[in-house]
């Protein structure tokens, strides 16, 4: 089993403990009793200067533990102040240390769009991330058949929210562009290796629809990094460690003025 299967088997599983607990009818109701979802779309849309989706990370399976992050709230308002454009929240709890929680207490802290990052593959999954206040769903096309890439794609539509679908190749981005995202990520991180590849953004981003923000995942640790992202076509940038290990105001402030 890839790692990129394990991570999604352990969400699902993790994601079928809290449905013992808290059933789908109770969850869809919760979903549907939220505020609409904050306009993901404008927040990230093209604009002269690069955009920072920021996210909320301690740890991962490739670096292990990153930074404690006790109050992740306090850490995305910091975020805010630096100039972010939209907050990423990992969930995943196995391997990223990450809970639903956060998100919740992320979304009530922030008034920017916020992306629940997981390992997504179920229709619960999708409504429990609405239900904790998501504003933008991470769909990893990797991960899922296309029948199903296109069931939670049109569900996170139908719920209000944008869906972020991450590829990896160049038949990867062709299937994004099926659905008719308007969010398309390329993470250079190959989840089944978890080898990094910064250019694979470059090499992708051509078969990107024009009308789409496009979005570069991974590999973004300097200033340089984001120039080159940018140089490349890259609409938005997802930084993770690099504002975790550090003054987040500060490095935020230093990425865009790249």
């Amino acid at each position: 089993m890839s790692l990129l299967a394990e991570l999604t088997a352990g969400s699902v599983e993790d994601a079928e403990v809290r449905r013992a607990r808290r059933p789908l009818a109770e969850v869809e109701r919760l979903a549907l009793a939220q505020a609409p979802a904050r306009d993901a779309l404008t927040a990230l849309a093209p604009a002269a200067g690069v955009k920072v989706i920021a996210e909320v990370k301690r740890a991962s399976p490739s670096r292990g533990d990153l930074a404690a992050i006790p109050d992740p709230a306090h850490q995305a308002g910091l975020y805010e102040r630096g100039g972010a454009s939209a907050i990423s929240v990992l969930t995943e709890q196995r391997r990223f240390k990450g809970s639903l929680d956060d998100l919740t207490a992320v979304k009530a802290a922030v008034g920017l769009p916020v992306l629940r990052k997981d390992f997504i593959a179920t229709p619960y999954q999708v409504l429990e991330a609405r239900a904790a206040g998501a504003d933008l769903v991470l769909l990893i096309v990797a991960a899922l058949e296309q029948p199903v890439l296109e069931e939670l794609y049109a569900l996170i539509v139908e719920l209000g929210m944008t869906p972020l679908v991450e590829a990896h190749s160049a038949d990867e981005v062709a299937r994004a562009a099926q659905l008719g995202a308007k969010l398309i990520g390329v993470n250079a991180r190959d989840l089944a290796t978890f080898e990094l590849d910064r250019d694979l953004f470059g090499r992708l981003v051509e078969g990107i629809p024009a009308d789409a923000i496009k979005v570069a995942e991974s590999a973004v640790l300097t200033p340089a990094d984001v120039a080159h992202y940018r140089a490349a076509g890259a609409d938005a940038v997802l930084i993770g460690e690099a504002l975790v290990t550090g003054d987040p105001v500060s490095t935020l402030r230093t990425f865009l003025e790249a």
